[in-house]
């Protein structure tokens, strides 16, 4: 007995020692920084994909209700030749009573570089929408965007804006789902050197979803902000293709426009692809 029980042991340690020189072998030669941005990287793609894999922005309440959301939190720290850490937050919640739909988003981003302060960032938004009838309904919504490093009158410090107004579904089925939104609101505007502007605002929105088939389906977000100061636009079309249980791909088109700008119009393609097997 005594015997069995220090061969186990032993080999327990040499387990226990075996895992941790692997793990060690595998962190100076960089296998590890590896593994974890491939985790990192197919993370991302299929958050990318689930996001426009999503009917229920779009649909009505009817298909969805209750309480529902999710959270993520993310830290990393190091200490040596530099001190740095990371911290990221992200956090999102629906809530659906009957004709009454909430929708509430946070993402917060803070880093640190030699005791210096590299990233404060927070983006806030509320959506919330009351449908009158099937198809007509009214919305608020509210968005905060501020950047706790910004210090020049180039760099924009907050940037919020509150409206509402009335929106009506023009379609409304499981596999396609068109909606438009169109109101007035409040805009604010402050700069690094704490110099801020305060101006009405109007915004129109769309919204669009289209299962084509059961491997292919389409999504479009278009909004328009309009103030004194600017005229804003930014357009979304996504397509997801899901070719096979292995294979799966989703390819999006985002356009930004600002007339307040030197370049006024910046576009930007994005490809996720996830292969499994």
């Amino acid at each position: 007995m005594k015997l069995g029980f220090l061969l186990a042991g032993t080999a327990a340690a040499s387990l226990a020692l075996g895992a941790g020189a692997g793990f060690a072998q595998d962190t100076l030669t960089g296998i590890a920084s590896v593994e974890d941005r491939i985790d990192d990287i197919d993370r991302a793609a299929r958050i990318d994909l689930d996001r426009g894999n999503d009917p229920f922005r779009y649909g009505n309440p009817e298909y969805r209700d209750g309480l529902s959301g999710s959270a993520s939190l993310g830290y990393s720290g190091k200490t040596g030749a530099t001190d740095s850490s990371e911290f990221s937050l992200g956090a999102r919640l629906r809530a659906a009573n009957g004709p009454f739909v909430q929708n509430i988003g946070v993402v917060m981003d803070f880093a640190e570089s030699g005791s210096v302060k590299t990233k404060e960032d927070v983006f806030a938004i509320y959506d919330a929408n009351y449908y009158l009838t099937d198809s007509f309904y009214a919305f608020a919504l509210g968005r905060v965007k501020s950047d706790g490093l910004a210090a020049t009158a180039d760099d924009v410090k907050t940037d919020a804006f509150m409206g509402i107004g009335p929106g009506y579904r023009i379609i409304n089925t499981p596999d396609l789902s068109w909606r438009v939104q169109a109101g007035i609101g409040i805009s604010y505007l402050e700069d690094g050197l704490e110099d801020s502007v305060t101006e009405t605002g109007y915004i129109a929105s769309s919204r669009l979803y289209w299962r084509i088939n059961d491997m292919l389906f389409a999504t479009n977000d278009t909004d328009v902000l309009d103030s004194d100061s600017a005229t804003r636009v930014n357009n979304d079309l996504g397509l997801n293709v899901k070719m096979s249980e292995m294979f799966a791909t989703r390819i999006s088109y985002l356009t930004e426009y600002n007339d307040s700008r030197a370049v006024k119009t910046e576009n930007r393609l994005g490809v996720s692809l996830v292969y499994s097997f």
